[in-house]
């Protein structure tokens, strides 16, 4: 196949993205910067001074898997449980900033919406402050949820629902067990970006990306060498207690790992400037979520989305994936 014929296929993927519909189910949060320069120590306890002079609000958890998938051009909505408070009204005038639909995100009394507040000097962060609940979300405000779950499911018939864990309580072990039933009643795509507390409630889901280390842990596998073999076992391990369809893992600087039925290979990642990895894998499950929907082709699933988690790591701080750099980016290195 030559690479015109290749260009013409990535033209055309790129462009069916804009006929997807994707719900982002999961925990959102707001990321606050707050950036400012040290030049001297408190006199009242052996502290920096920091003299602010800016400040920056961003889509954080969750919601960048939803702005990576806006930013491929399908309409997205997202779905989750917030609190009903002034850093929850920022989350949703940003969403309305970047035409993401927050129709179905529910606000609770009983939280707080999540804010990571980052204190920045000469590009170090000096301190993290962290403003959240991490309880499972109430039996009352599961219902409220899983009743916008199933009305966006009814209104908006969307391809793919992509479930992003961050075990900050939305994502209950009833909740994930009646999403993935109603999805499979409906035909929908599900992928699921896990976290380790509810690692094994994902039964059935179509695309199960766990990273190595999240992987690791929840087999309880210690040996250091990790080759196609061991992944493999990993997935036979995985696929017996989930029965899911496809295995895809991310291996860090050793790119990914994906594994349907007997078909399994690992990809390497292609030579970046890394400068930061934060967020890459919100882009990753986003990417392979979207392609695998439009496609159903697991290879090219994992190869884009191989690709798109290095293009952001370029970049410093949470970025979405550029579409336009992603497609440039294929066409010269899929071969």
């Amino acid at each position: 196949k030559n690479n015109l014929l290749y260009m013409e296929d990535f033209k055309k993927l790129f462009s069916d993205f804009s006929a997807l519909k994707v719900g982002v189910i999961g925990d959102v949060m707001l990321d606050s910067y707050i950036w400012g320069h040290v030049d001297r120590i408190s006199p009242e306890a052996p502290v920096p001074i920091i003299l602010l002079e800016k400040r920056e609000q961003r889509i954080g958890g969750a919601g960048n898997v939803a702005l990576n998938c806006r930013s491929l051009g399908a309409a997205v909505s997202i779905l989750s449980v917030s609190g009903d408070d002034r850093n929850g009204e920022a989350l949703i005038d940003l969403f309305h900033q970047n035409n993401i639909d927050t129709t179905y995100l529910i606000k609770s009394k009983e939280r707080v919406t999540t804010n990571k507040i980052r204190i920045i000097s000469r590009n170090q962060q000096m301190m993290r402050l962290d403003d959240e609940i991490t309880t499972d979300i109430s039996s009352s405000d599961e219902d409220l949820f899983l009743q916008a779950v199933s009305a966006y499911i009814q209104k908006e018939s969307p391809q793919v629902l992509i479930l992003e864990d961050y075990n900050k309580g939305v994502l209950t072990e009833r909740i994930i067990s009646e999403i993935i039933q109603l999805c499979k009643q409906k035909g929908i795509v599900t992928a699921v970006d896990p976290k380790r507390k509810n690692f094994f409630t994902y039964k059935g889901v179509d695309i199960f990306k766990p990273n190595l280390k999240e992987i690791k842990e929840a087999l309880n596998f210690i040996g250091e060498d990790i080759n196609l073999l061991v992944l493999q076992q990993f997935h036979k391990e995985l696929h017996a207690q989930l029965q899911h369809r496809v295995s895809f893992i991310t291996l860090s600087d050793k790119g990914v790992f994906y594994q349907q039925d007997n078909h399994a290979a690992i990809i390497d990642s292609h030579i970046r400037n890394i400068a930061d990895v934060s967020g890459a894998g919100d882009t990753v499950i986003a990417v392979a979520a979207m392609v695998y929907a439009a496609t159903k082709d697991v290879k090219r699933m994992a190869a884009i989305a191989n690709i798109a988690g290095g293009l952001v790591c370029e970049e410093v701080g949470t970025v979405a994936i550029n579409a336009e750099t992603l497609q440039q980016e294929c066409e010269l290195l899929i071969v």
